[in-house]
């Protein structure tokens, strides 16, 4: 496993702090628990980028919620999509039926992996499905689709950390950075 002790070697630059994530982390979830008081929502995590987030924003919502996990990419390896969306659930399936569903998103691009995973929380008898995202690139969306929740917008740059990696790497970096093309285009 490549080690990195000076993050300045891939990263060229830090998009967003540890204390912005934290501060936004925190405020979405007071606006999570106050618009589902009464109500025990359903987060449903998308592996892997978004364990960090949906962790920090569990931890941050005051209100009853739940959480199950799946997994859904167009990526894979690669830093662009391969068009496919491959969703896959536990082994036990997942139940959303007559359920109020939260999607926790790492980042939504061009709109495909979500529009995928909405149709098929749907089909499946979602009571209502609503998008919480961490980041979100606008000028990238090609799916048109409403995200209820969002953190942080961000230009069309390759970032990594806070649970984005590149090829499984850089995930545990406390903030979001820009990763270096040269690290990327290999």
């Amino acid at each position: 496993m490549e080690e990195f002790k000076n993050v300045n070697s891939v990263i060229e630059r830090v998009l967003i702090t540890e204390d912005e994530i934290k501060a936004k982390v925190t405020e979405i979830g007071a606006k999570i628990s106050d618009e589902y008081r009464g109500r025990e929502p359903l987060m449903l995590c998308i592996l892997s980028g978004s364990f960090m987030f949906a962790s920090d924003l569990m931890r941050a919502i005051t209100i009853p919620v739940g959480i199950s996990f799946i997994y859904a990419s167009s990526y894979g390896d690669s830093s662009i999509s391969s068009g496919d969306v491959d969703i896959r659930t536990g082994k036990g399936g997942l139940d959303v039926r007559d359920r109020d569903v939260i999607i926790v998103e790492d980042i939504v691009d061009t709109g495909r992996t979500l529009t995928a995973v909405k149709k098929y929380l749907a089909d499946k008898g979602a009571k209502s499905v609503e998008i919480c995202s961490f980041l979100d690139k606008p000028e990238r969306r090609v799916f048109p689709l409403e995200v209820k929740y969002m953190c942080f917008d961000i230009p069309n740059e390759f970032v990594v950390g806070y649970g984005l990696d590149y090829a499984y790497k850089y995930r545990q970096l406390p903030f979001v950075g820009v990763l270096k093309p040269e690290i990327y285009t290999k």
